[in-house]
C-alpha cells in the first residue's frame, strides 16, 4: 500500500515490504521503458528500472523519423533517457530479470540476486532478430544490410538494392523498397518461383523489380563497404544495399510466465493488450516490440508513456478506494 498521508500518494514511498518495494518496476531500458518510467518518475511514484542492456537497434548509427530525433544515434538517445529519468529519483540498474511471481503484488528476481516487490509491471524486453543465415549479413547488419527502408531508405536512396527473400511474404518488401530506388533485384534466395502469385509477378514487374532465382551464398565486401552477392552457382551481381527479413523472437517469456493470453501472428507471437497496453493480468502492462514487430522507436516511446499514465491512475484510484474502505 502507498502511504496516503501527508504527499498521499505523491511521493511514491512504499511500505509493508521494506525499502526494495517499489510502485513500479520495468522491465527493459529501451525507448519504451525509459519513456514510462519518465512519465511514472514526474508523478512521483518509485520506480525501479531494470536493463539487460540489450536494445534492438543496436547495429544502427542512426535513428530516423523521429521528430526533433532524426538522425540521432540510438546510443546517443538511451544515455540522454537515462539522464532523464535519474531527474526524477528513478533507479535504473543494469540487470536482467529471471523470474517474475504474482500474489497480492509481483516479486521480481534478478539475475544478480537481488528480489524486489512491485505494485505494478511495465514489460517492455522487446525482441532480438534473428538474420538469415548467409555468410556476411550479420556482420553487415545495421549498416548496408538492412531490413527497413523507414528507418535507412533515404540514406541509401537511389542506390542499386537487393533483396534477400525469406518467405514468399518478402515480395511486399521488394515491393516497399522501390519507393527508395528504381534500381532493385529480388533474390529468391530458397524461395521457389512457383510460390510467387500472378499479381506477385505483375507488381514486380510494374515496380521494376528484378526477379533472380537461385539461392545467395554470401555477401561481398571491400573496403569495409557491400559490393554484392554471390550466388551458389558462382554467379555475382553488383549491389551496395541488401534488404532482408529478420525472423523477429519477442521477448516475452516473463509474460508468459504470468499467464498472460497471447496472439500468434505471422511475425511472432505477442500479447493480447489493450489501448494503453495493459495485458490480461492485472497489473502487468507491456509496451514496445514486446507488443509487436513494427513498433519503431518513436511508437515505443508514445507506448511507454501511454502504459505509465494508466498506471499512475490505477494506483491512485486503488489507494484512494483502500482509504474509504480501510
Amino acid at each position: 500500500m502507498t502511504e496516503m498521508n501527508g504527499n498521499a500518494g505523491r511521493t511514491g514511498k512504499t511500505v509493508g515490504y521494506g525499502n526494495e518495494t517499489h510502485d513500479v518496476v520495468v522491465v527493459g531500458g529501451g525507448a519504451a521503458g525509459l519513456s514510462a518510467a519518465l512519465v511514472l518518475g514526474r508523478a512521483r511514484r518509485r520506480t525501479l528500472v531494470v536493463d539487460a542492456g540489450e536494445p534492438r537497434n543496436a547495429p544502427s548509427s542512426h535513428m530516423q523519423g523521429y521528430l526533433s530525433r532524426d538522425g540521432m544515434s540510438p546510443a546517443d538517445f538511451l544515455a540522454a533517457g537515462r539522464e532523464e529519468i535519474a531527474r526524477y529519483g528513478v533507479e535504473l540498474v543494469r540487470d536482467r530479470v529471471t523470474d517474475v511471481t504474482r500474489d497480492e503484488d509481483f516479486t521480481v528476481v534478478l539475475d544478480g540476486g537481488r528480489v524486489v516487490r512491485a505494485r505494478r509491471l511495465v514489460v517492455a524486453t522487446g525482441l532480438k532478430d534473428e538474420l538469415p543465415a548467409v555468410p556476411g549479413v550479420a556482420e553487415r547488419f545495421g549498416r548496408d544490410v538492412l531490413h527497413c527502408p523507414f528507418c535507412h531508405g533515404w540514406e541509401v536512396r537511389d542506390e542499386p538494392f537487393g533483396v534477400l527473400a525469406s518467405s514468399a511474404m518478402s515480395v511486399h518488401q521488394a515491393l516497399m523498397v522501390s519507393q527508395w530506388s528504381k534500381d532493385v533485384t529480388f533474390f529468391l534466395h530458397t524461395v521457389a518461383e512457383e510460390e510467387l502469385s500472378d499479381q506477385d509477378l505483375r507488381r514486380l514487374a510494374a515496380a521494376g523489380v528484378d526477379v533472380v532465382p537461385g539461392e545467395v551464398a554470401e555477401v561481398l565486401v571491400e573496403d569495409d563497404r557491400l559490393t554484392g552477392v554471390r550466388l551458389a552457382d558462382g554467379s555475382t551481381h553488383a549491389r551496395s544495399v541488401l534488404y532482408v527479413g529478420p525472423r523477429p523472437v519477442p521477448q516475452t517469456s516473463l509474460l508468459e510466465r504470468l499467464g498472460a493470453e497471447m496472439n500468434e501472428t505471422p511475425f511472432g507471437t505477442y500479447p493480447v493488450v489493450d489501448a494503453t497496453g495493459l495485458t490480461t493480468v492485472p497489473g502487468v502492462w507491456a509496451a514496445g516490440n514486446a507488443i509487436g514487430f513494427a513498433e519503431q522507436v518513436v511508437h515505443a516511446a508514445s507506448g511507454g508513456y501511454r502504459a505509465a499514465a494508466a498506471i499512475v491512475g490505477d494506483l491512485l484510484m486503488t489507494d484512494l478506494d483502500a482509504a474509504v474502505t480501510g
